[in-house]
C-alpha cells in the first residue's frame, strides 16, 4: 500500500459558524444523501469485511481494533484506548481481558506511577497485529475499485480537510467552555 503524500493544508477555519457551507437544509432533507448515512454505510462495509477476513484468525472488531491501536502506540492504557475507540472504560476493560486470556496483550504497571497500568502487545499480539494491516489493504482497495490514483488522492484530501474543519470545530468549542 503506497502512502499518499500530504496536501498543502487549507488554512485552519477562523469563525466555523461564518464559513459554514449550505450544501444541506432542512427542508430539501434527502437521507440516502447525508454524509453521516454514507460514512456509516461505507465504514460497515469496510468492518465487516475485514471482521470476515480476520475471524479466521479468532479476531473480533473490537479485538482487531485494539491491537492496531496498541501496535501504532495509541491508546497504550484502558483509558486511553477506550477513549479513542469510543467506549466506555468498563467494556474496554471486558475486552482486554479476553485479549489477554488469548495471550496478545499484557498489562504492565508503569514503573514511575503505580497507579497507572500500560497495555503492551505479546509476542502473540504483535503477529496478529501484523494480519491486520494486509487485510485492510484489500478491504480499502476493494472498496475503491474504480477510482483512479487522482480521485484516491482527491477523496483522501477532501475526507483531510473535513477532519481540520472538525477539530477546528472541536477547539472553538472547547474555547467557549472555557470563557
Amino acid at each position: 500500500m503506497v502512502k499518499p503524500a500530504e496536501p498543502a493544508a487549507a488554512p485552519a477555519l477562523e469563525n466555523a459558524a461564518t464559513l459554514a457551507a449550505d450544501f444541506y437544509r432542512a427542508d430539501a432533507w434527502v437521507p440516502e444523501d447525508s454524509l453521516g448515512m454514507l460514512f456509516k454505510r461505507v465504514m460497515q462495509s469496510i468492518a465487516l469485511q475485514a471482521d470476515r477476513r480476520l475471524a479466521e484468525h479468532g479476531l473480533t472488531h473490537v479485538q482487531w481494533v485494539a491491537l492496531m491501536k496498541l501496535k501504532t502506540g495509541h491508546g497504550c492504557t484502558v483509558a486511553g484506548l477506550a477513549r479513542d475507540l469510543q467506549t466506555d472504560a468498563g467494556a474496554m476493560t471486558r475486552s482486554l481481558d479476553r485479549l489477554e486470556a488469548k495471550g496478545m496483550v499484557a498489562r504492565v504497571r508503569s514503573a514511575t506511577d503505580r497507579r497507572v497500568v500500560n497495555l503492551a502487545l505479546t509476542e502473540e499480539g504483535e503477529r496478529l497485529a501484523a494480519l491486520v494491516v494486509p487485510v485492510l489493504a484489500e478491504v480499502f482497495n476493494n472498496h475503491l475499485a474504480g477510482f483512479s490514483p487522482d480521485e484516491w488522492q482527491l477523496l483522501l484530501s477532501l475526507l483531510r480537510r473535513m477532519v481540520r474543519n472538525g477539530d477546528a470545530l472541536r477547539e472553538a468549542d472547547g474555547a467557549d467552555a472555557a470563557a
